[in-house]
C-alpha cells in the first residue's frame, strides 16, 4: 500500500479589506481541498495570510510555512497554493523560496498553473513570475495615482490620522464614504501643550527641550492616545509634522522610508491645531546650532561633551607604536602633575607653549658633541683602525 503524498495549503489575499469580505481565502479553500482529495493528498496543515502583499516575506504564516518545510523532516511534501502570485510577486524571491523548499524535498504546486520539474516548465514559472511581478508593480502605479487624486480633492486616505485628529465621514459617493480629518478635543491640548512648552516653558523655566517636555508629560501623567508613556520620537515628530498647521502632506515617503521628489508630495488641506507662526518659531529653534544648549533639541547638547580633552588628544598623537615611550612619558606628568589638565592644556595648541613645557629631554647629542666625535649614548668613538670591544 502506497502512502500518500502530504499537502500543505498557502491562501493568501492582499487586502484587510479582501479578508473582511470573506471571498477569496473560502474560495482558495474549496479548491485546494477539492485539488488535494482529486489527486490523493493527505491534507496536513493550511496556512492563512489575510491582507498581506506577496511582494515581500515579512509575512507570519508564510515564514511559518517556509519555516516547517525547511525543517528536517519536513511535515509536507508539497506547498499548494491557487496561482504563483499567492505565493510571490517577486520572481527573483519567488525562485529563491522554491529552490529553498526543494532543499528539503517540498515542491510548490500550483492549482491554476500546473508545472512539471523539466527544464522548459522552470522557464515557464518564471516567465510568469516576471508578469506578476510586473503586474504588481502596474497595480500599485494605479492605486496611488487614485490615492493622491483622492487627496487633492482633500479626502483622507485610510491611514491612521495624527494625534489630535480623528477621521470622520464627509460624504457618500455610490458604495465608496469619502472621509476628512477634523480635531479631536480628546488630544488636541496635548498638542497644543507641546508647541506650548516648546516656545514657553512650564512657567518655571524657559523653553524647554524634547527630553524636558517628554519628562513633564510623563511626571503629570499626561498619556498618549493608546494610553501609553511619551517617548523622544513621538514628541518630535508633533513639532516637526506640518499637519498640525493645516497642511498634511500626502505621498511624502516611499515603502523604503526615503523622501519623495517633493513634486510627488499632494498638500492636503486640514484644520489647524496651531497657528503658521508658532509651527515656524519651533522649527527655528530646532534648526538653531548646538551652543543654544537646551532649546527644543532632539538630543540633549552638553558643553563637557564638545570641550577638548588634551589628555585623549596625548593618547591619540601618540598611538604608534614608535611614540608610545613619548606618550607614558607625557602621561606619567599628567597624573603627578598638580594642576591636571591645566599642565597638558597648551600641548599641541596655537600658542605651543605648554606644550613645549611637556616635552622630554631629547637624548640626541648637540651638534658640537657629534663633531667632536663624542656621543653621550655610546661613550667615546674609538680611534681609527681599533676594534671595538663587545659590550
Amino acid at each position: 500500500m502506497t502512502v500518500p503524498l502530504r499537502a500543505a495549503l498557502y491562501l493568501r489575499v492582499s487586502t484587510a479589506r479582501q479578508a473582511e469580505h470573506d471571498i477569496s481565502i473560502p474560495d482558495q479553500k474549496r479548491q485546494g481541498e477539492a485539488y488535494c482529495q482529486s489527486r490523493g493528498y493527505q491534507l496536513i496543515e493550511t496556512y492563512v495570510e489575510p491582507g498581506a502583499s506577496a511582494t515581500n516575506d515579512r509575512r507570519p504564516e508564510f515564514q511559518r510555512m517556509i519555516e516547517a518545510g525547511t525543517s528536517k523532516p519536513a511535515p509536507f511534501d508539497m506547498v499548494i497554493v491557487h496561482s504563483f502570485s499567492r505565493f510571490f510577486r517577486d520572481h527573483f524571491e519567488l525562485e529563491f523560496y522554491v529552490r529553498k523548499l526543494a532543499k528539503s524535498g517540498v515542491k510548490l504546486l500550483s492549482i491554476t498553473q500546473e508545472m512539471g520539474d523539466d527544464p522548459m516548465h522552470v522557464m515557464m514559472r518564471q516567465i510568469m513570475a516576471l508578469f506578476d511581478e510586473y503586474q504588481s508593480k502596474e497595480n500599485a502605479k494605479h492605486v496611488i495615482r487614485a490615492l493622491k487624486e483622492n487627496a487633492r480633492q482633500g479626502f483622507w486616505n485610510g491611514s491612521l490620522p495624527p494625534i489630535g485628529y480623528r477621521v470622520v465621514a464627509a460624504e457618500q459617493r455610490g458604495a465608496k464614504v469619502k472621509k476628512k480629518l477634523e480635531i479631536d478635543p480628546l488630544h488636541a491640548g496635548t498638542v497644543r501643550l507641546i508647541y506650548r512648552l516648546a516656545l514657553h516653558g512650564d512657567g518655571d523655566h524657559g523653553q524647554m527641550g524634547v527630553k524636558n517636555i517628554v519628562s513633564h508629560l510623563n511626571r503629570n501623567r499626561i498619556f498618549t492616545r493608546d494610553g501609553g508613556r511619551w517617548g523622544i520620537g513621538q514628541v518630535h515628530r508633533i513639532l516637526t509634522r506640518r499637519t498640525y498647521m493645516g497642511e498634511h502632506e500626502f505621498n511624502k515617503r516611499a515603502k523604503s522610508k526615503e523622501l519623495k521628489p517633493v513634486s510627488e508630495i499632494v498638500v492636503v488641506p486640514v484644520p489647524p491645531l496651531i497657528d503658521r507662526e508658532t509651527f515656524e518659531a519651533v522649527q527655528a529653534l530646532l534648526q538653531g546650532p548646538p551652543s543654544h544648549g537646551d532649546a527644543i533639541r532632539r538630543h540633549q547638547w552638553s558643553d563637557h561633551a564638545h570641550r577638548p580633552d588634551p589628555l585623549r588628544q596625548v593618547r591619540r598623537r601618540h598611538d604608534h607604536p614608535h611614540r608610545q615611550g613619548r606618550a607614558l612619558s607625557l602621561l606619567r606628568l599628567f597624573d603627578e602633575s598638580p594642576a591636571g589638565t591645566d599642565s597638558l592644556r597648551g600641548y599641541g595648541g596655537a600658542d605651543g607653549q605648554a606644550g613645549r613645557s611637556c616635552r622630554q629631554p631629547s637624548r640626541r647629542p648637540s651638534a658640537p658633541a657629534r663633531k667632536a666625535g663624542d656621543d653621550p649614548r655610546h661613550g667615546p668613538r674609538p680611534a681609527a683602525g681599533a676594534i671595538r670591544a663587545p659590550a
